[in-house]
């Protein structure tokens, strides 16, 4: 997966800090990611979740709102109006440079701004509410005991989840006056809601509003016990699986099931994008991508073809010493094998049958962890030469090609 950093303006003009997940080829569609309250572009589940969207082939566009992460512009000069207006001009430089977005996904805040931007997309097929609530005055609560400071004195510094903001009366007064539920009734796009029953920033309750609120097509998934940023790995992975599977309903995509597209005993290599270096591998339904270095024209996303030998070499170097020591019940706690590959002048090589130009040289260097004697790192290093791998690339290899 590449991924682009870009800028475009925002509502008042500043720059906005913008990342753009690509998958590998093509993308099927475009996606635009808004983040949470106070939050930015990078936190953890914004980034899991657009990844794993983009390895799946849609792109995913996630960006800092004014004033917020490596934006520019003042927070303190901010509301919810202006998140919405910094969403539509996300999605209108997606139109212009890419694609329009045809997915809409917010997180918490997040999620209520992109309910409310959504009339304003309309290539947009798709929405997704994860933790939002049923009305944006809800994040007021938030302020404490500053709500009375800042109305009566024009704005008052508030920690936010250990950093401190400025908010002013203004963004009272601009997210008070708004409301949801003219917004969502006439949303007309496919609408999944995601909410944690045991969310204590945005209870359940807004989540249940917002789906009656809704018209079909509506769904509604429960997050079991997800914390509201979903800081766990699992829920975050969790959710952008029930997105990218909820999604193939709605949105004309090919999200490409590269695991199973290999009969069984087939590695299957095809190229991602004929315009690059980069292959998709499939092999007994597990993925891998192979590339060059930009150096050599490539993306770079993923083990180089001479890499991917190495690998097998060390792989299988590794498992013939284990399976060893198991059997012969050695002490071996870890085995590491690190492989280098390089051609080397023939001369320049005793045990070798060629005696002019060049041959490919693989070195391994195995490291032994457990309290092995002397003999018993010897013996597994001689057992490293049995490994089937290191026995293939050193006897007769036979390769026939033909026309499929």
């Amino acid at each position: 997966m590449k991924t682009e950093r870009l800028e475009f303006k925002g509502h008042d003009g500043s720059l906005l800090a913008a990342r753009l997940d690509l998958p590998v080829g093509k993308p099927a569609a475009y996606a635009l990611f808004a983040h949470c309250f106070t939050c930015s572009k990078d936190i953890p589940a914004a980034r899991r979740i657009a990844q794993r969207l983009a390895s799946l082939g849609i792109a995913v566009l996630r960006f800092d709102f004014t004033g917020l992460g490596h934006s520019g512009g003042e927070f303190s000069n901010t509301g919810f109006s202006s998140n919405v207006a910094d969403l539509a001009l996300a999605a209108d430089y997606l139109r212009e440079n890419y694609q329009a977005p045809q997915l809409l996904i917010g997180h918490s805040l997040g999620g209520a701004a992109v309910l409310a931007a959504a009339d304003r997309i309309e290539e947009a097929k798709a929405v997704v509410s994860i933790g939002a609530p049923a009305e944006p005055q809800h994040v007021i609560h938030n302020f404490g005991d500053h709500v009375n400071t800042i109305c009566n004195q024009g704005s008052a510094e508030v920690e936010l989840g250990g950093r401190a903001f400025t908010i002013r009366r203004e963004f009272i007064d601009d997210i008070s006056d708004l409301s949801l539920e003219t917004k969502v009734k006439h949303l007309k796009k496919a609408l999944l809601v995601l909410h944690a029953p045991m969310d204590e920033t945005v209870s359940l309750d807004n989540a249940a509003r917002i789906f009656q609120m809704a018209k079909h097509p509506k769904s509604f998934i429960t997050l079991d016990n997800a914390d509201h940023l979903l800081t766990r790995v699992e829920d975050a992975e969790y959710t952008a699986e029930v997105i990218s599977t909820w999604v193939q309903r709605y949105i004309d995509v090919e999200l490409l099931p590269k695991q199973m597209n290999a009969p069984e005993g087939v590695v299957r290599v095809s190229e991602a994008d004929p315009d690059s270096f980069t292959q998709d591998i499939s092999a007994a339904g597990h993925h891998i991508i192979a590339d060059e270095p930009v150096s050599y024209g490539g993306h770079y996303l993923g083990s180089t073809p001479y890499q991917l030998v190495a690998a097998g070499l060390g792989a299988c170097t590794s498992m013939t010493i284990r399976m060893y020591a198991r059997h012969k019940k050695l002490p071996l706690e870890h085995v590491q094998v690190d492989v280098t590959h390089d051609k080397i002048h023939a001369e320049d090589c005793s045990s070798c049958e060629q005696s002019e130009g060049k041959v490919d040289q693989f070195v391994r260097r195995i490291t032994l962890t457990g309290d092995l004697s002397e003999e018993d790192r010897q013996r597994l290093l001689d057992i490293a030469d049995r490994c089937p791998v290191h026995k293939t690339l050193e006897g007769e290899i036979n390769i026939k090609t033909a026309l499929s």
